[in-house]
């Protein structure tokens, strides 16, 4: 039983404690919330037949994403509500909007295909992100378990951005596209491991030489930002499939889930 002592007023009377309100950390959610307009502002760039304004704003979305975890961490602000507001964002900006893009572009003209294929990649990210809530505890930290929502959203955009760049004609793009969008879905429901990148300590000193590795790769990049990016999301996307070869041939475990028997329950988690 809790037990709730009483203040005593200037005049001697018994004053209760007043209870602290409860308030929202505002500088990770502000990075919330701008990748959440990221995906907004997509979806009404895909409207208007601005495919490569909705793709470059898939990808801001994204930077955006990254970083809101990351600041919380650094400035001591989790909050159980910017888990959730986090969540909410990566379902606008990472499943309805791709999806949504990728319909508008070219997969309405496949007809029932092309919306049950838009429809299969926005269902496969809520259950990613659905997934990725309960197992948060018992997945090996520098793997996630599946393709994450962000760079699934990567390809559809990026391949949207390439095409669109090259000045080709989106209707014969329309199966391509298909095939993008169901094996960015469906990669991110497998329990392939795919490396996360949280054991690279920002706050870590690095040699030089990283520094001028980061710097040549910022130039490529500029070279042509839509298929260097794509490029390299691809290459990451096919990362899982390499990983989980690797260690089979190797006999080395392939889930990403811990093995310790800890909450939350894990059970039927390894299939």
């Amino acid at each position: 039983m809790e037990i709730v002592t009483a203040e005593n007023d200037d005049h001697g009377t018994d004053v209760l404690p007043k209870k602290r309100r409860k308030g929202i950390y505002i500088l990770p959610n502000l990075f919330t919330l701008a990748a959440l307009f990221g995906g907004f502002y997509a979806i009404v760039m895909a409207i208007n037949g601005r495919f490569d304004l909705a793709a470059v704003g898939v990808f801001c979305a994204m930077i955006l994403d990254s970083l809101d975890g990351r600041v919380a961490r650094m400035t001591n602000t989790q909050s159980a509500f910017g888990e959730q507001m986090d969540s909410l964002s990566d379902m606008v900006s990472f499943g309805a909007a791709p999806a949504l893009i990728a319909y508008v572009w070219t997969l309405k003209g496949l007809g029932r295909w092309g919306w049950i294929a838009a429809f299969v990649y926005c269902a496969c990210v809520a259950l990613r992100l659905a997934r990725f809530n309960v197992n948060t505890a018992v997945v090996d930290k520098r793997y996630f378990q599946g393709l994450p929502s962000p760079a699934a959203a990567a390809l559809v955009a990026g391949f949207i951005w390439v095409v669109n760049d090259l000045g080709l004609n989106p209707k014969q793009m329309a199966w391509p596209m298909f095939a993008v969008a169901l094996y960015s879905g469906l990669t991110m429901v497998t329990n392939l491991p795919f490396y996360s990148f949280k054991d690279v300590q920002m706050k870590r000193s690095v040699p030089f030489a990283v520094i001028v590795l980061i710097a040549i790769g910022i130039a490529v990049i500029n070279i042509d930002p839509p298929i260097v990016m794509f490029g390299l999301f691809v290459l990451y996307g096919s990362s899982g499939y390499v990983i989980y070869f690797w260690r089979k041939a190797k006999g080395i475990p392939t889930s990403v889930i811990s093995t310790s028997t800890d909450e939350p329950d894990e059970r039927g988690l390894h299939k």
